[in-house]
């Protein structure tokens, strides 16, 4: 079973989203277990379960302090016997693609950070050695929609998740593809004056197979030049 751990100040936010759709069949057919930490379950300070500090040498806001995180993170690691691979989402982090997804999905298990106000105490990272990562370049309120895409996109990899095994090999990204998903149409044959390409009806599935290999390599071509160039050799 595919084990994530996430900690957060704000685990309401998921309350929603760990029950819709195929997360939740997901969770219900034993492949995917999920468990919401709140940190300020580990807070040092007793009367208001305090978990943040203004920082040493001025600047505004305020930052999650070291000892309820590093503290949260050792009591999580003791649930399971399996070691957990300790992700702090950041968008000064490697930026997750599917590549990374799907090393992740071989894990078996993730701890999850969230971040809040400016951030953690570096010594957050300097002790846990978080691998840290980014859903891109532009800066969210807290970690919480970033851990989500994180989970959504990683159990789509779990064996058993999508109904059809097969559903994600064509995805854009998927499997090392450099190439943007290919159109797709369902009934009815006609709307509104637009029809279905003659392809797809024609039951000539060499064919079918080649107007889709030619029409995500059009795409990619319109939208996402920067696909088509070949990844720099790290030897050279």
């Amino acid at each position: 079973m595919f084990r994530v751990d996430i900690i957060t100040l704000f685990p309401q936010i998921f309350a929603g989203y760990l029950t819709q759709s195929l997360l939740a069949k997901a969770i219900d057919k034993g492949l995917v277990e999920i468990h919401v930490h709140d940190l300020r379950d580990w807070s040092v300070d007793e009367k208001h379960h305090k978990v943040d500090d203004r920082p040493y040498g001025g600047g505004p806001g305020m930052l999650i302090c070291v000892e309820p995180v590093i503290r949260c993170v050792e009591a999580v690691q003791s649930l399971d016997s399996r070691p957990a691979l300790v992700i702090l989402l950041t968008p000064q982090g490697e930026r997750l693609e599917q590549r990374g997804v799907e090393s992740l999905a071989q894990t078996g298990r993730l701890i999850v950070l969230c971040g809040r106000y400016e951030g953690f105490d570096q010594r957050v990272i300097d002790i846990l050695k978080p691998h840290e990562l980014s859903i891109g370049d532009y800066v969210l309120n807290g970690g919480e929609v970033a851990a989500m895409v994180l989970v959504d996109s990683t159990i789509r990899m779990i064996p058993g998740v999508l109904g059809d095994e097969c559903s994600s090999w064509d995805d854009s990204f998927s499997r090392g593809n450099r190439l943007l998903e290919f159109p797709q149409y369902t009934r009815p044959p006609e709307y509104r004056g637009h029809r279905v390409p003659d392809v797809l009806v024609s039951g000539d599935h060499k064919k079918i197979a080649q107007w889709r290999q030619e029409q995500s390599l059009l795409k990619t071509e319109l939208r996402r030049k920067d696909l088509l160039i070949p990844p720099a050799d790290p030897n050279t």
